[in-house]
């Protein structure tokens, strides 16, 4: 269709009218800036395919560097008719932005960011106006700051760091053109003042734009950014209700909620797993384990099993808490190994189809606990169970159905795939030691049936030998009373095992026979066929199975549980980074009314693992403190690590009741305001108290004619009558003739000789009649200001 076709259409051409009559645009002349700006568009594009991981709108790159050239050179034409493609384009674009948004509900932040590039590439095609590359440059942030909410990696960082090599002089241009500075004027300027010898605003434009200037600008910048970063209080995010979830999964077949699909398993547990026999229990015998996969992770396990893996990441999490990433558990001891007895018992949990939302149990079991959302997203293939902090109570994941085995377990349709995300929210208890000392012995039935159950043969003998430990500690303790309460029992135990230097972590153990028990062999010894001697101890999960046997030996009711430790945080992502060789196995201790507690007796771990009760809003300034404590020498890192703990406890203390002021209804709301407009009252007394400190010790070190004279200027400033750098003394006091009545113009211009005759000529003048001269300008003004107000 020919443009006089369009022009016929009886609304097209009434617009095509109005278009043409326009004043024509305020071209932007400046290649550079534009140059710039179309380099952090790219940016923007790339940056957001890092951080997704895919390869989405690389072809955007180069058709908006077609546009923008095609821009460039037909930047004063009126264009009518790529406007109108223009439109038509981007309608186009948003019809296809909300056919995406409804398949992808879970996350709208990559489709909301394709819809930006779309819209940019059409953008880029019609540039003629500074005020056009303003709106680039705003969907080039933008498109950086989607990508930093998707980021999981440091390679978003050097991105982020050309980002803003770039941005720093587009900055500039972009300033240089709101004020109507163009190249040409920038040349007269320096023509004129070259020949006055006067090149100062030359001199400051040529420095704007040297690659020294921005170098120390940039340097500047990222130190600051660094530095407010660290000090950046971790504050517990996700206060919107949407969370990160994949795209929905389709799964064949009907979901066996028995199932656990364990892709290092095969039949037999004597080979190396391939794959082979997904879902099958092993067997009871020597064997090898996986070099991949976790043998933990599995209705029944076999820990006869020997070897090791080979480290790998497996999943990243961002957690509002670090914690131990339960996994499943395990109640029966098969004498060699673990199983879930009731794994038939595992029921279905379904969800809407319009949601992604799970509800698992709302109501928590424990007096006190925290809500702490969780985001996991896998990196490497992991079997169909859940990964969570303890006690889950709502689940967001991308399949239909999700299973919840008699242990707390969490179990999917499918098994967990590289590039899967979901998100839970946990009701985590806190551990308060004296209340959990107090619980007594009165354990429901159903849990005294399944987790105090022992094999028969060795029960008497790990009894005796349980009594003999606790004993033992009494009579080293020199007290009368002896241990009673479950809570320091279990504790006990697991820091014997963790310490006692009889069991240690060892490398090379013995395969157990069919007859021979682990437990016995970990206390007693393990017959070693080589040299005939016994070896004690054994491998990190054996740590665990005897504290649970031990426990159950003497009452207190203990089963097992698998999953992940926390990983190492990264505190610029903010990420937990979590390996396949985190997965190890810990006992879990029933107390009544509040539930199952953790306990880590293995040799290298914490007693007591990562929970809510541990800070973490300060979590990147004591990362990078833990970095520089390791160059200091022991008795001076002792004593900063005692003042930097003080100090970030007694913040977190104030940050933590003023965040929980706002969770109690309309008075915690203007309770927390007011304190909060308090606190900030008493800061600016503080900050306006050393500023007059520092005025006045600054005023002290200078020579007392000086000082009279700085005094008279700040006071003249606060009035707003600042003195620019540009005039002298004596030209300022000229200048304050027209401001002033006679007798303080006098005053400033006597104050004004005086500070010349000393500065240049060494006269030291009448100090005394100076500083009254001054003191009375001052109560001049003051005088003023109460008749005006009175």
């Amino acid at each position: 269709m020919t443009t006089d076709n369009l022009r016929k259409i009886p609304v097209l051409g009434k617009l095509w009218e109005q278009i043409e009559a326009m004043p024509p645009p305020v071209i932007e002349d400046s290649l550079l800036l534009r140059i710039l700006v179309q380099l952090l568009v790219i940016v923007g594009i790339v940056a957001t395919d890092v951080a997704a991981e895919e390869s989405l709108n690389l072809w955007a790159v180069p058709v908006s560097i077609v546009g923008a050239t095609w821009s460039w050179y037909r930047r004063r034409d009126r264009n009518i008719a790529a406007k109108f493609c223009i439109a038509i384009a981007m309608l186009v674009a948003l019809f296809a932005f909300f056919t995406r948004l409804v398949g992808e509900l879970n996350d709208t932040r990559l489709v909301l960011a394709q819809l930006l590039i779309n819209i940019q590439v059409l953008h880029s095609f019609d540039l003629p106006r500074r005020k056009d590359l303003g709106y680039s440059i705003v969907i080039g942030l933008i498109l950086l700051s989607v990508a930093a909410t998707i980021s999981q990696t440091l390679t978003f960082g050097p991105l982020l760091l050309l980002f803003l090599a770039l941005a720093l002089p587009t900055l500039v241009l972009d300033y240089r053109s709101r004020l109507g500075l163009s190249s040409t004027k920038l040349e007269s300027i320096r023509d004129s003042t070259e020949g006055k010898g006067k090149n100062n605003n030359w001199s400051l434009f040529a420095a704007t734009l040297s690659p020294k200037y921005f170098g120390w600008l940039l340097l500047i910048t990222v130190g600051l950014g660094l530095s407010i970063f660290a000090f950046l209080p971790r504050l517990p995010g996700y206060q919107l209700r949407t969370f990160p979830v994949s795209a929905p999964i389709q799964y064949q077949g009907e979901f066996d909620s028995r199932s656990i699909l364990n892709p290092g398993y095969v039949k037999g547990g004597n080979q190396k797993g391939t794959g082979g026999g997904r879902g099958r229990n092993p067997d009871k015998g020597p064997g090898d384990v996986d070099s991949t996969f976790y043998y933990g992770f599995n209705q029944r396990i076999n820990q006869n099993l020997r070897g090791e893996m080979k480290p790998q990441v497996v999943m990243r999490v961002r957690s509002q808490a670090a914690g131990f990433w339960r996994v499943l558990g395990f109640d029966k001891y098969t004498g060699q190994g673990w199983e879930i007895s009731r794994n038939e018992q595992a029921f279905k949990v379904n969800r809407p189809r319009w949601s992604y939302q799970f509800y698992l149990n709302p109501f928590p079991n424990a007096p006190r606990t925290q809500e702490v959302i969780q985001s996991y997203t896998i990196l490497a293939q992991l079997p169909n169970l859940i990964p969570a902090l303890s006690k889950p109570k709502e689940l967001y994941f991308p399949t239909t159905e999700v299973a919840i085995d008699a242990e707390g377990g969490l179990r999917s349709p499918v098994e967990l795939a590289d590039g899967l995300t979901y998100t839970v929210i946990s009701n985590v208890p806190f551990r308060d030691r004296s209340l959990l000392g107090q619980t007594g012995t009165n354990y429901p039935k159903n849990v005294r049936k399944f987790y105090l159950d022992l094999p028969p043969k060795i029960a008497a003998k790990v009894r005796e030998k349980t009594e003999e430990i606790l004993l033992a500690r009494t009579r080293v303790a020199k007290s009368d009373r002896a241990i009673d309460s479950p809570y320091e029992k279990a504790l006990y135990l697991a820091q014997y095992l963790k310490q006692n230097p009889n069991y240690k972590l060892v490398k090379a153990l013995p395969y157990l026979e069919e007859s021979e028990d682990l437990v016995e062999g970990f206390l007693f010894g393990y017959q070693n066929t080589q040299d005939g001697k016994k070896v004690t101890g054994g491998y990190p999960d054996h740590f665990s199975t005897v504290l649970t046997i031990m426990l159950r030996s003497i009452g207190i009711p203990a089963r097992m549980a698998g999953g992940f430790d926390t990983g190492e945080f990264n505190p610029f992502t903010g990420l937990y980074v979590v390996k396949n060789t985190d997965a190890f196995l810990m006992t879990e201790v029933y107390f009544p009314n509040y539930g199952w507690f953790a306990f880590n007796p293995i040799p290298g771990y914490p007693l007591i693992p990562a929970s809510v009760e541990d800070n973490q809003t300060f979590s990147a300034i004591e990362s990078f403190w833990k970095w520089i404590a390791g160059w200091l020498p022991t008795p001076l890192r002792s004593g900063l690590d005692s003042v930097i703990g003080f100090v970030i406890g007694w913040i977190s203390l104030i940050l933590g009741w003023f965040m929980g002021q706002f969770a109690k209804g309309w008075v915690g709301l203007f309770t927390g305001l007011i304190s909060a407009i308090g606190f900030g009252f008493i800061g600016w007394l503080i900050w306006e108290g050393w500023r007059k400190w520092r005025y006045r010790r600054w005023l002290g070190k200078l020579p007392p004619v000086e000082g009279v004279y700085q005094q008279m200027l700040k006071d003249l400033a606060s009035r707003g009558f600042a003195k620019q750098k540009a005039q002298t003394p004596l030209e300022y006091a000229e200048a304050m003739r027209g401001n002033h009545p006679t007798d303080e113009a006098e005053v400033i211009e006597e104050v004004s000789q005086a500070y010349v005759r000393w500065k240049y000529g060494g006269e030291a003048g009448n100090l005394a009649q100076l500083r009254k001269l001054v003191d009375n300008l001052r109560r001049s003004h003051l005088q003023k200001l109460k008749k005006r107000w009175f």
